[in-house]
């Protein structure tokens, strides 16, 4: 009994130790000292364009009643993506750099880690689905209407956002149970799984080879499926025989295509390379955070001429109240 007694005690013991860390340090990108407030400016002007280029799109869809269909569906939900996305991590990277606040809580390094990657993967499935959206258009635009229905529409909407939750709290799951006791100096502006993973006190084998599994299938299956379907576009494009038709097709098309690459380039850098870059990893993360959601407004506005015109519209009833004329 004695002996039972001392071994729970002992047990206690171990499991305070290994949760002794409370915070970690954030020790940003290395080579930056002294340009912490070129870098603080920048972000913020990326941050901004990001949430007011973002939610002009969403609301110009909005009240919009000839961009009420799918395609502009499932663009309204990106643009209210690409205002989550950058909110979750830009706020601290921020701070970091205007006041140096290079502490976050464990609790604040797991809520990053779980909705930076819960809304990745939803992203990544909602550009999935946009592409399966142009190719339904254009390989079978006589049946668009109904395969894509509202009730098609709303499905796949709702599966992207549990998708992506199922996938961020099994990746943090795995990451939060493992032990922390020290050193707690993540080498980044913010929390992810490389540079936390490599902070644990136990064997991280299996939380590195299900990360590694889980991000590299969600992508990868995702990005041959958006393969998939351009690859059927561009045959279908190429059948049509107005020349009109097939730029104005390939407009369409080459909006979601460039944020597609934006959008896959820094995961395929940061989690499917076999060997780990901190400083490359934090460079790709920032900017897959900061600029990435701010160019997708100018992608699609300047590239589209309905979204073009229904912004004009939108922004001359903004300016009447103010004295401007349409």
């Amino acid at each position: 009994m004695p002996l039972l007694l001392f071994s729970r005690a002992a047990c206690a013991m171990s499991m305070r130790n290994h949760t002794s860390v409370t915070e970690f340090i954030l020790l940003g990108i290395s080579n930056t000292e002294g340009l912490e407030s070129m870098l603080f400016v920048l972000f913020l002007v990326f941050y901004v364009f990001a949430l007011l280029g973002n939610l002009l799109i969403f609301l110009t869809i909005l009240a919009s009643p000839n961009l009420h269909t799918p395609m502009y569906f499932f663009l309204g939900n990106l643009a209210v993506f690409d205002i989550f996305f950058p909110s979750v991590n830009s706020p601290k990277m921020m701070d970091y750099l205007v006041r140096q606040g290079r502490t976050i809580s464990y609790q604040g390094c797991a809520s990053q880690i779980f909705f930076y990657h819960t809304l990745g993967c939803t992203e990544c499935f909602l550009y999935t689905v946009m592409a399966y959206d142009r190719f339904v258009a254009i390989c079978y635009p006589m049946r668009y209407t109904v395969i894509m229905n509202h009730r098609v529409c709303t499905c796949f909407t709702v599966g992207t956002w549990v998708g992506g939750f199922v996938h961020g709290s099994i990746l943090t799951f795995l990451i939060f149970k493992l032990p922390y006791c020290g050193p707690n100096e993540v080498d980044s502006f913010f929390c992810d799984i490389p540079v936390v993973l490599s902070l644990a006190c136990a064997d991280t084998s299996l939380a590195q080879t299900v990360s590694f599994t889980n991000v590299g299938v969600v992508a990868l299956t995702c990005f041959l499926l958006v393969l998939t379907s351009y690859t059927r576009i561009v045959i279908s494009i190429l059948k049509i025989r107005s020349s009109e038709g097939r730029r104005r097709a390939f407009s369409t098309c080459s909006a979601h295509f460039t944020s597609i690459l934006l959008f896959y380039g820094p995961v395929i850098l940061v989690y499917l390379r076999p060997a780990s870059s901190p400083w490359l990893d934090s460079v790709v993360q920032v900017f897959n955070n900061v600029v990435t959601p701010s160019l997708n407004p100018l992608i699609y506005s300047l590239r589209n001429k309905e979204v073009k015109l229904a912004l004009r519209k939108v922004l001359s009833h903004a300016m009447q109240p103010l004295g401007y004329k349409e």
